[in-house]
């Protein structure tokens, strides 16, 4: 899963932006509602936890424009007021939740993993693709009913794939939806994950699940 953290506070978007990675998030942050715009509209965020107090654009603007060019991604709003008439203001512009400063990152971790759920993609609870399941509460996966243990990017890695059975996904999607914008490491790490999913899901198993289209990218199919 992709998060956008739009926060100026250079400490508290370090400290989110951190934390947030922590659990496996690819993670961007800016600092301005100009940039946020540009982000979300070209970036596929599952996520966007948006401050109100930011320089230029405010994140009232921010989310109202967002939601004006159909950008429909999960919106926390993030403030240090806590009024009536500002939370108000808040979800009437667009945002789906509104989280008063100083808040417990258990807190925002409960509350983002609640707007996964009732986003679009996640209309039922499993995962499956023939007799591989994935639970996204639990972050559970099992194939043929055993337990298979992934690391954090191959979990999110393989989520990615599920989320869009039998598409496609070339290795830049990839690399953009589960590493971040500032991804600079090596070419082939798609492949090399890839390669280390095969090897968890697919090796002991007749029926191999995890495809290579040659010159296109990767794809999760029963057939």
């Amino acid at each position: 899963m992709r998060l956008l953290i739009v926060e100026d506070d250079k400490k508290v978007g370090a400290f989110l932006e951190r934390g947030l990675k922590e659990e496996n998030y690819a993670v961007d942050v800016c600092r301005n509602g100009a940039d946020a715009l540009y982000l979300a509209q070209v970036y596929p965020y599952d996520v966007i936890i948006l401050d109100i107090m930011l320089p230029g654009k405010d994140g009232f603007s921010v989310c109202r424009e967002l939601r004006d060019s159909n950008v429909l991604t999960p919106i926390i709003m993030l403030t240090a007021k806590d009024t009536l008439d500002d939370k108000v203001q808040g979800l009437t512009v667009g945002a789906d939740d509104y989280l008063t400063k100083p808040f417990s990152f258990e807190e925002l971790l409960a509350r983002i993993r609640a707007l996964l759920r009732r986003s679009q993609d996640y209309k039922t609870k499993a995962l499956h693709v023939g007799d591989l399941e994935m639970d996204p509460v639990r972050r559970l996966v099992t194939r043929g009913g055993q337990k298979i243990a992934l690391t954090g990017k191959e979990y999110a890695l393989l989520e990615y794939l599920m989320r869009n059975q039998g598409r496609v996904l070339s290795q830049s999607m990839i690399i953009e939806h589960v590493w971040d914008m500032d991804y600079e490491g090596a070419s082939n790490i798609v492949n090399v994950y890839i390669n280390h999913l095969r090897r968890k899901i697919d090796k002991d198993h007749p029926v191999k699940l995890i495809k290579t289209v040659r010159g296109h990218g990767y794809q999760i199919d029963e057939d």
